[in-house]
């Protein structure tokens, strides 16, 4: 797979699907919006469990993880392949992780992986007594999307 393929699946998801993406980072807004504060002043949990199912509740509330799977097959459309399969908005699919979204489509020769990074991990932080805490990452849909292309082993 060509580093072409997965920059015009990006390309197009931020064309033609910037809404669903922005919803996702609008429920990420929501969820860290009670968190505490570091001392750099940046929103974070420590409660990975919490951000989590938090953030499924909030992305169901409004819909979203219903639209994913739309997300996933045109984006894997848009890199010139087809899932074999029509994609569900659950595993191995569509798999809500600490950071975010994570949308997987398998195809002849490897997987996609597109991510919505909303939140990002950061060890040791300042005004937090714990070794990890999470923290309101990327704020636009063109710095929280990435695709990639695993191949097949």
């Amino acid at each position: 797979m060509s580093d072409d393929a997965t920059a015009a699946a990006r390309d197009h998801l931020l064309t033609a699907h910037e809404s669903p993406i922005d919803a996702v980072l609008d429920a990420a807004d929501a969820v860290a919006a009670d968190w505490s504060r570091l001392d750099d002043g940046r929103r974070a949990t420590t409660d990975r469990d919490a951000l989590r199912e938090s953030f499924r509740v909030e992305l169901d509330d409004r819909d979203v993880l219903r639209s994913l799977p739309r997300v996933l097959a045109d984006a894997v459309e848009a890199a010139g392949d087809r899932l074999p399969a029509r994609p569900v908005p659950a595993p191995p699919y569509v798999v809500l992780t600490s950071t975010g979204p994570v949308l997987r489509g398998t195809v002849d020769g490897g997987r996609y992986v597109i991510r919505i990074d909303c939140f990002d991990v950061v060890r040791d932080p300042a005004g937090i007594d714990a070794p990890v805490a999470y923290v309101r990452g990327a704020s636009s849909a063109a710095g929280a999307l990435s695709v990639s292309f695993e191949p097949a082993r």
